[in-house]
Formats: structure tokens, sequence, C-alpha cells
């Protein structure tokens, strides 16, 4: 099976997935935005492959609360990286199991409708795992953290999430894939910010997570299963569907571009400090 959307053998495949030191968790986030200010409709898509060794990524929502500059501290003195993404979603804890998944398109002029672009992620990581599974459910799931619409779920168990993120001339589809691991270790860290952070806001202002709502693939498929299993898995997708790696271009998005951009993000997207 091969991944048949608008995807070209021009699409570069960006995979940054080896990049297992500790570094600015906006990083990846201020790659995409650059890239995709940068794109018009004419320009192929990309897809971006990344993971963090231990990261805490909120949503806008969450930087807002309460007390979330007292959460922010904690998580930090936990030795988590921490850092508020511009695009939709709620709060992700980020490890080396997990594999973010993004896909930057080139948006049609006046396009309003956003669900085909959360339908071509599910397909993707769906397709990625019809080796393994195809028993991967699409909804919400209640009690897991970054809740949404678009959650993927085997067993009633939350491994994904996915959020978007729209431009003038460009979508970026960002997904979270919890590979391997614990994935009630990772709603428990949820849990504890939000206990944190949330103290004397109103219920409808954050996600209350459960015990027992998240697991990784690995523990929802009952075999052994690690983040490279799963790199592998959707980089053989791709290139059986003819998208090969390109070579990446300074011109595409330079050092400099990206650092700028992740000052511009940590100065507009900052944590309440009241």
């Amino acid at each position: 099976m091969t991944f048949s959307i608008e995807l070209s053998d021009k699409t570069i495949l960006l995979d940054r997935t080896h990049v297992t030191d500790a570094y600015n968790i906006l990083y990846p986030f201020a790659l995409e935005e650059t890239l995709c200010r940068k794109m018009t409709t004419s320009m192929t898509p990309i897809v971006h492959l990344w993971r963090h060794p231990k990261a805490f990524v909120m949503g806008l929502r969450d930087s807002r609360l309460p007390h979330a500059a007292n959460a922010d501290i904690w998580l930090k003195s936990q030795g988590y990286e921490t850092g508020v993404r511009n695009s939709g979603g709620a709060a992700v804890p980020l490890d080396l199991g997990v594999i973010n998944v993004s896909l930057l398109l080139p948006k049609p002029a006046g396009s309003m409708e956003h669900r085909k672009d959360f339908e071509l992620m599910a397909q993707l990581i769906r397709e990625t795992l019809m080796k393994l599974t195809d028993d991967v459910q699409k909804g919400e799931v209640a009690g897991s953290f970054c809740p949404g619409e678009f959650d993927l779920s085997i067993g009633g168990k939350k491994f994904c999430g996915i959020a978007q993120r729209r431009q003038l001339h460009a979508i970026s589809v960002q997904a979270f894939v919890i590979v391997e691991g614990q994935g009630e270790q990772k709603a428990a860290v949820a849990r504890a910010f939000y206990d944190r952070a949330a103290a004397g806001a109103e219920a409808a202002d954050y996600p209350v997570v459960l015990p027992g709502s998240m697991a990784s693939l690995a523990e929802c498929v009952g075999k052994p299963l690690t983040a490279v299993d799963f790199i592998q898995s959707m980089k053989e997708l791709l290139e059986a569907g003819e998208i090969t790696a390109q070579i990446w271009s300074e011109e595409l998005a330079g050092e400099n571009e990206i650092q700028e951009m992740v000052k511009l993000m940590e100065n507009r997207y900052g944590i309440n400090r009241n």
C-alpha cells in the first residue's frame, strides 16, 4: 500500500529524528513557521519528522491558566524543556519515544475547509501502522491530554493527537505519536501540570486528564515496538509512493531565520506571569 495523497515525487521529506540531544523545544515549530510563511500555492508539500528527549509543549490556552508560570517552574525543575506552540491543541509531554509528524501543505486561495487536512494526517498514521494493526479508531478520547475530534486510539486508548495551524498560503498539520514507553506516565505529567496551573480556573478552560486514557502504540498492540520502527515504516510508506528525501537547502530556511522566529515566538506566545 502507498500513501496516495496530493503529494508528489518532489515532496521534501525532512527527517530530523536523529537529533536526540536537548535543544530549544520551539525550534521545530519555528522551523515550520518559517517554511510556511515562504510557501506558495505552487510549492510542493513538506513532511517533517522530529522528536525531543524531554519537553513539555503547552497550547495557547494552557499558557494563560492562572498559575501557568508556577507550573512552568515545576516542569523545568523536573528537567523539561518548555514552550508554547502557536497551533491548536493543549499540552503534550514529549520524549524520544514520541514521534512528531508535520505535513506542511500549500493552501489554495480561499480554502476554508480544514477537516480534510486532519483526515490526511489520520490517513498517513493509519497507513503507516497497517502492517501492525488495522484497528485504529478516530474520535475524541475522554480524559486524554490534548483531546480533540481527531484523536487516534486503539482499544479506547489514545496514542496520537492532531492539531493544525493555518496561514494565508500554507497549512501545518501536526501530530504527536506515542510509539514506545508508558502512556500513563505521560498522562501523569500532564495531570500534574494542570493540578498546578489550573487552580481557580473555569472547568471549561483546561482538559481533565484521567488515568487509563493514554497508551503507547507498543502498549496498545502488545508487541515490542520502537520509535525507530515507526520512523522506518513511515519512510517506507512514503517512498513506496515515490516520495523520497530531497536535499535540504539553506534557501528553504536558514539557521538565522529560524533562530529569529524562535525569539519572535518566545515573545509573542509567552506564559502568563501574572
